[in-house]
């Protein structure tokens, strides 16, 4: 088993994601990347999930996010649609308004650089049983 030190790629593992575990199932961690400024209405930070860990369904208000995939491997999903497995490289471009979840692959870290602009409104958990019948796109 491969050791905490070397997830989080390029940006670092970063500190335990404490301040939203309660959005969360499973372990996250947060690294910043541009320090919270009153002049800078958009928020960069990496984000890196331990295997089997999700964030809950939620919904970005009065903007965007933007999700670009350094390492590992995990899942997005809007709602009503089909989950796409996502790999090193790959991006997501949420639209405002749009209900959607992304979180680790069972057996993978995974790592994302998150770019959000506006509000998030959090909601359910995504269960156990929406989770484990996941299959690859």
């Amino acid at each position: 088993m491969t050791t905490n030190e070397n997830h989080g790629g390029l940006f670092g593992l970063g500190d335990k994601n404490s301040a939203y575990a309660q959005y969360f199932i499973g372990q996250s961690y947060l690294q910043s990347l541009i320090p919270l400024d009153d002049d800078i209405d958009v928020h960069v930070a990496n984000v890196t999930f331990e295997p089997g860990c999700r964030n809950n369904w939620h919904i970005h208000h009065n903007g965007y996010q933007l999700l670009l995939v350094t390492a590992g491997e995990g899942w997005y999903q809007e709602k009503g649609q089909p989950a796409w497995r996502l790999h090193p490289g790959d991006s997501v471009a949420i639209h405002p308004g749009v209900e959607h979840w992304h979180g680790a692959t069972k057996d993978s870290w995974f790592s994302h650089i998150a770019i959000t602009k506006g509000t998030t409104e959090w909601l359910a958990p995504v269960n156990d049983t929406e989770y484990n019948t996941l299959e690859a796109k």
